[in-house]
């Protein structure tokens, strides 16, 4: 009787290397898709931070603009016949003065001064995602930056990382500036129209002037 030859047991199949090198290489690129969907919403939601801080900014501006126009234009005229208009007046134009320049700070466009050479971008000192820091550079080396970069997935996402930090200091001193710029002109208009109404009810009463 012939004998039947039995395959081992612990002997791989020629397809099973085959198939962790695709479940790896799977892993792999579910992993970078993933790092690239998370910048992609984290910029995303940096970039819609900065425009809603930009039309608050521009509000603000606007508002306080047409304000301490109507009060130049229409109570300072008044005032030498109407001293008492003098103290709310004041507080009105001083209120949205600060909030007007508080808000233009918070609008104000920041670029960086500094001089940016190719081997400052090598060397990981600059950022060259973002335009202030590049835009001294010639269009070579920018060129040949961002090969080197989109080379080097290592660096280009600790780049990306390092701008978003950037981007978050930005609109930490946008917000800030704004919070400030909207506090003032909350607590000082009230003040102001709370001194309207006093001076009034004390001329009123004959107790003042």
């Amino acid at each position: 009787m012939a004998k039947t030859s039995k395959k081992p047991e612990n002997q791989e199949s020629p397809d099973e290397p085959d198939s962790k090198e695709e479940s790896g290489k799977k892993k792999l690129g579910a992993r970078r898709r993933g790092v690239s969907d998370m910048f992609r919403t984290s910029y995303r939601t940096h970039v819609e931070l900065s425009a809603i801080a930009d039309n608050k900014s521009n509000m603000m501006i606007s508002i306080n603009g047409i304000i301490i126009s109507i009060t130049i234009a229409a109570i300072s005229p008044k005032i030498d016949s109407n001293p008492w208009l003098l103290l709310p007046t004041s507080i009105l134009l001083i209120t949205c003065t600060i909030a007007l320049i508080y808000s233009i700070l918070a609008a104000r466009p920041r670029v960086s001064n500094e001089d940016v050479t190719l081997d400052d971008v090598r060397a990981n000192r600059s950022n060259l995602l973002y335009f202030g820091n590049f835009f001294k550079l010639s269009r070579d080396d920018y060129v040949t930056g961002m090969e080197e970069l989109m080379a080097d997935s290592e660096r280009l996402y600790d780049t990306m990382a390092r701008d978003l930090h950037g981007l978050g200091i930005v609109l930490e001193k946008k917000f800030r500036l704004l919070r400030i710029a909207y506090n003032v002109f909350m607590w000082g208009l009230a003040l102001s129209v709370s001194s309207f109404i006093l001076v009034y009810f004390l001329i009123s009463s004959g107790g003042f002037f």
